[in-house]
């Protein structure tokens, strides 16, 4: 079996030999895949986070355009190892090649890298403010420290701590990543981090740019994050070890932000259910099951009015459920969880409606699930009822009235995502108006008409949400340029003279129009 080096300041070091080790599983097989990555310790740990102040130092001082060069490049690196990763990621996840990991998820990893470094080149993103008659001039920078990044298991290329969405945010406003890879996909991402340092070699970043190791015990994985150099923290996984790093975080002052659990409400109305019931039971079972319903906006609760067309729905739906066949999950670990979530719904008094052909063979997996629960039930225990089921299944809540459904609303935990499906008239004009004001700050997106499973890479995109979704509603991984606001600090010049000034801030500037805070006044012009 080969035993993989760790990534450290530019080079592949071997751990002692005496360091602990783990394997991935192939998910479908169960079956142990033959390479070891080791489990850094705390001297790995210290030597890490040296080598990045000290890239952290030298980082501030580059040039948008450095930055983005590496960007770019390190993107069509990746471009270079597509099979190689292609067929390592599915091996380890048994996500299909194609098109989940051809023409999906490698096209908007790429996409990302591209989207920030342009970002960076164009540089509005630092959102540079001149008080002329004060002299006193702000814009936001790096850190000065290094973004550790804890990657999922469902997203092993757009949200790769050595590669996706954090990634980009962190290194196009001008901070190093130390890349805590997942432990469901080493060989992934020890792919990636190769890339990477071959693009950081080929533009002359600093060598700790990025490092990446593949495991922490427990004690050391909150001795990297609580470290006096580390600069931000970025999470995304379950709510218990995301809570468990914020605590740690909070204790030692780091910024640390958060994607955790999200029910992603979708709530029908009845026009909509009239008009095109069928249709939406049929878009309802594919948001919940694609990818075995592993996204983090999977629709988990379905919030409808029990009447005559909620009652169709509901049968349409079963029907669809009973004979769905079942998908693979990432691992035992995501199986049993979504085994206990569902145990957890049944204890508070759910119920099974409809269920899937059973599983065969050896892989980890799970029958489709859909279950129901009256909506006075659901609100006498609406927390652990918005439990989230990281899996195939789905909770209808059937309300009485549109009252009860407006008061369901107003129950609902913070969600990265809230639907309203409609008629297409005005047939549903009044319950939605009174449906919203519930919602709108319940949930980062809001949606109309359409599944929450979809994230588009956009500018607009907010992929974030209230708690517990994430750890601040203020915030978004998905959506360049906003997503570098997690991993800045804002810089402020008072009475410094001109060419001591960042080149944004100078008066006469050479990188496009900025706001301007001139004469009492706010003023966008050409520099």
């Amino acid at each position: 079996m080969t035993k993989h080096p760790v990534l450290i300041n530019g080079k592949w070091i071997q751990a002692p030999e005496e360091t602990a080790t783990f394997t991935a599983v192939d998910p479908s097989t169960r079956t142990t895949l033959p390479d070891l990555y080791p489990v850094s310790g705390k001297d790995e740990i210290e030597t890490v986070l040296q080598a990045a102040h000290e890239a952290s130092m030298t980082m501030t001082t580059l040039s948008p355009d450095a930055l983005a060069n590496f960007l770019e490049i390190y993107a069509d690196k990746i471009e270079s190892r597509a099979e190689d990763l292609i067929r390592m990621a599915s091996r380890e996840t048994a996500l299909p090649e194609d098109p989940r990991l051809k023409a999906v998820e490698l096209p908007r990893t790429t996409n990302q890298l591209r989207q920030a470094a342009a970002a960076a080149r164009e540089r509005t993103w630092c959102r540079a403010i001149l008080d002329t008659s004060h002299n006193i001039r702000s814009k936001f920078g790096p850190l000065g420290g290094p973004v550790v990044v804890f990657g999922p298991n469902n997203f092993p290329f757009a949200f790769n701590p050595a590669a996706g969405g954090d990634f980009a945010a962190a290194v196009a406003a001008g901070n190093p990543v130390i890349a805590k890879a997942h432990p469901g996909h080493p060989g992934t991402s020890r792919i990636f981090a190769e890339a990477a340092l071959e693009a950081v070699r080929i533009t002359g970043l600093p060598p700790a740019t990025l490092q990446m190791i593949y495991a922490l015990s427990s004690e050391n994985g909150f001795r990297l994050i609580t470290h006096p150099l580390v600069g931000a923290i970025a999470f995304t996984g379950s709510r218990h070890s995301g809570m468990a790093l914020k605590t740690a975080a909070d204790a030692a002052g780091k910024p640390i932000y958060l994607e955790m659990s999200s029910s992603n409400p979708v709530f029908l109305l009845p026009g909509a259910l009239r008009e095109r019931g069928t249709a939406i039971a049929k878009e309802l079972f594919n948001s919940c099951t694609i990818a075995s319903g592993q996204f983090c906006t999977k629709p988990g609760l379905v919030i409808l009015e029990h009447d005559l067309a909620g009652k169709a729905f509901i049968q349409e739906a079963v029907n669809i459920f009973l004979n769905s066949r079942p998908g693979i999950l990432l691992s035992e670990n995501t199986r049993a969880a979504a085994e206990i979530a569902v145990e957890t719904l049944l204890h508070y008094g759910a119920r099974i409606i409809a269920c899937g052909k059973s599983p065969e063979g050896q892989a980890f997996s799970l029958p489709n699930r859909l279950l129901m629960i009256p909506g006075n039930v659901f609100l006498k225990n609406p927390n652990p009822l918005q439990i989230e089921a990281f899996g195939p299944s789905s909770l209808i809540v059937t309300a009485e009235s549109q009252s009860q459904i407006c008061r369901i609303s107003h129950a609902l935990e913070g969600s990265l995502t809230g639907s309203i499906y409609s008629h297409s008239g005005r047939d549903d004009e009044e319950g939605y108006a009174h449906l919203v004001p519930g919602i709108r700050t319940k949930v980062g997106r809001l949606l109309n008409d359409k599944m929450p499973t979809g994230v588009a890479v956009t500018p607009a995109m907010n992929h974030g949400g209230p708690y517990p979704a994430t750890g601040h509603a203020g915030f978004t991984s998905v959506g360049v340029p906003s997503s570098f606001m997690r991993f800045t600090a804002l810089h402020c010049y008072d009475n410094v003279r001109s060419q001591r000034l960042p080149p944004e801030l100078r008066d006469k500037n050479p990188t496009g129009k900025m706001w301007r805070w001139i004469d009492g006044e706010w003023t966008q012009r050409n520099a």
